[in-house]
């Protein structure tokens, strides 16, 4: 079981984007627990996280997520934009993993 965690401003596109995560993940046959929240919230999502990212709209953040991320071993980066934009799960999906080093 592969624990992703994505931080956006609201959750809302992003709750779209980790269905669709979700649906790829089954279709690979790779079990996964993935959920979206408010990147302000992120500090009270990260038990047991194996991969967080941030949606673009808020990359900006991604140093002081570092701060947060990094001493609990937890690998963060930037959903890329274009992948994010066309909602393509699939694609964040195999970002998520390949930053989180499980494939």
């Amino acid at each position: 079981m592969i624990k992703i965690r994505l931080f956006c401003a609201a959750g809302m596109s992003t709750s779209l984007l980790v269905n669709k995560m979700k649906e790829a993940a089954k279709t690979k046959g790779i079990e996964v627990d993935i959920e979206a929240f408010p990147e302000g919230q992120m500090d009270k999502h990260l038990d047991n996280v194996d991969v967080a990212l941030l949606g673009p709209q808020v990359g900006y953040t991604l140093a002081k997520a570092k701060k947060v991320c990094e001493p609990k071993g937890i690998p963060i980066d930037v959903i890329p934009m274009v992948d994010y934009g066309m909602m393509n799960g699939e694609k964040v999906l195999e970002f998520a993993l390949k930053v989180s080093e499980k494939i």
